[in-house]
């Protein structure tokens, strides 16, 4: 039996998702006082594509880094296979449908969108407010551009970025040639600085460095308080743009200057938490919203061993590279328990003493004790949603898929019934159907499928309305 968090935790082992109504109780936690938080969140980032994670070409010195001074997760999930439900996932620690920040009429949000995470909603930043820390929004935000939507509005104290993808807002069809070699105005995107417009179109050409700079910033300033930074590049979504001095530095081209000068950010915030004797008090989270975005050939990233990509719910456009960084506190190894990025908010909470929100259903667990002190993951299940519908569900080693579908295209949905089986352990690639070998396995997660349905209640569409 896996080791639980909390002594009343064992509970919820059956349950397809955590309710959490252990908040007040005492977990494990660490003994640092006052730690800071930042967390790392990339946009399209595959699988495959830090050296860390095998390949070959891109360089990423200082993730290797931090990976091998910390935990690399290599089956560590995202709540959806597309930006917007992905990061409300992230913020909540709750699955998309519950707040209503997935469709089937739109896969995200759009600059003409009228909804966004709601209010009733609680975000990490929310959430560490009740132990006054400061919290700081920099990059992509993607939960909704109006007032009521932005982070200043859902607990954070400042904000610096683009509020939705770096594609949108375009002034004219980009013909592929152009999408090979983008100019910043071919994307009318606003940079905000809380809720104001300060440069449009932002010059995505400097934006990867400005972030850094913006985070530095903001550790500098905060340094003698308790923060929680939540770091989410707009890159490497294409279009693709990396500022001068990393032109030519891949061998992988453009996509790799755009992810070696991520990684060049990554060793800056680093050197500067050693710098300012936070490093020892400081946890960082490295991961991404979704896998690559395969449609668009070698401009988009790559899954490594992993099938499929962004849209899809095959292995590589939900299992991303993550890494957990906290010297001298985080038990340093390879983890393959699963873990998701909804287990960020609980976990967080836990260790800086915050409660925990108990008065709604939570999908994140509490992974402070795989990380302290190497014990099992209390996660077994993992849901992957297209839109508003269950296409697959892993339990333990195994995965099935009751309906697939290409990430993006005209084809049907394919139904299956039996579901597809992968024994993601031996077949990480999703290649050999094992179905006919285990229907006591496929018996178990038909029913972790339907206790999950009958105990969900969906929010209301946010991201189909359109503003008028």
């Amino acid at each position: 039996m896996k080791t639980r968090a909390c002594s009343r935790r064992s509970f919820l082992k059956t349950s397809a998702f955590a309710v959490s109504a252990f908040s007040t109780m005492t977990c494990t936690a660490s003994s640092a006082k006052d730690p800071n938080f930042i967390v790392i969140f990339c946009d399209d980032l595959g699988y495959g594509d830090l050296g860390t994670f095998g390949h070959p070409t891109i360089r990423t010195p200082n993730l290797d880094r931090m990976a091998g001074q910390g935990q690399k997760w290599t089956n560590f999930y995202v709540g959806a296979s597309v930006c917007t439900p992905s990061r409300a996932a992230l913020m909540t620690g709750r699955l998309p449908i519950r707040s209503g920040m997935c469709s089937d009429k739109r896969r995200v949000l759009f600059p003409d969108s009228s909804g966004g995470l709601p209010q009733s909603e609680i975000t990490i930043a929310k959430a560490l407010k009740a132990k006054n820390y400061t919290t700081a929004c920099v990059g992509k935000w993607h939960l909704g551009q109006l007032p009521q939507y932005l982070p200043t509005a859902h607990g954070f104290d400042s904000y610096f970025g683009i509020p939705y993808s770096n594609d949108m807002d375009k002034v004219a069809r980009v013909e592929q040639k152009e999408w090979e070699n983008p100019k910043s105005e071919y994307f009318n995107v606003p940079l905000m600085r809380d809720t104001e417009i300060v440069e449009r179109p932002a010059d995505q050409t400097t934006i990867t460095k400005r972030y850094t700079d913006e985070t530095i910033k903001l550790i500098r300033a905060n340094k003698e308080k308790k923060f929680f930074i939540y770091l989410a590049h707009n890159l490497p979504h294409v279009p693709l743009f990396r500022s001068k001095e990393f032109e030519g530095k891949s061998n992988r081209g453009l996509y790799g200057d755009v992810v070696q000068e991520i990684d060049d950010g990554v060793g800056r915030i680093l050197r500067t938490l050693e710098k300012l004797r936070l490093a020892k008090n400081t946890m960082v989270v490295f991961t991404s919203d979704n896998g690559p975005w395969l449609i668009f050939n070698e401009l988009g990233g790559s899954a490594g061993l992993l099938r499929g990509g962004k849209g899809g719910t095959y292995e590589g456009g939900m299992r991303e590279p993550t890494i957990f960084h906290w010297p001298g506190r985080i038990k340093p190894g390879v983890v393959t328990d699963l873990g998701a990025t909804m287990d960020l908010l609980p976990t967080l909470c836990t260790i800086a003493g915050a409660p925990v929100p108990d008065d709604r259903a939570l999908d994140g667990y509490d992974l402070s004790p795989v990380l302290f002190e190497g014990k099992s993951s209390p996660r077994d299940i993992v849901f992957f949603y297209r839109g508003t519908r269950v296409f697959a569900l892993r339990k333990g080693p195994f995965k099935a898929h009751f309906i697939t579908k290409s990430e993006y295209g005209s084809d049907n949905e394919v139904h299956h019934d039996p579901p597809l089986l992968y024994h993601l352990e031996h077949d990480p690639s999703e290649k050999y159907n094992v179905a006919d070998k285990y229907p006591d396995v496929i018996a178990d997660i038909k029913n972790e499928f339907n206790k999950h349905l009958d105990g969900l209640v969906p929010g209301e569409d946010q991201l189909a309305g359109r503003l008028e």
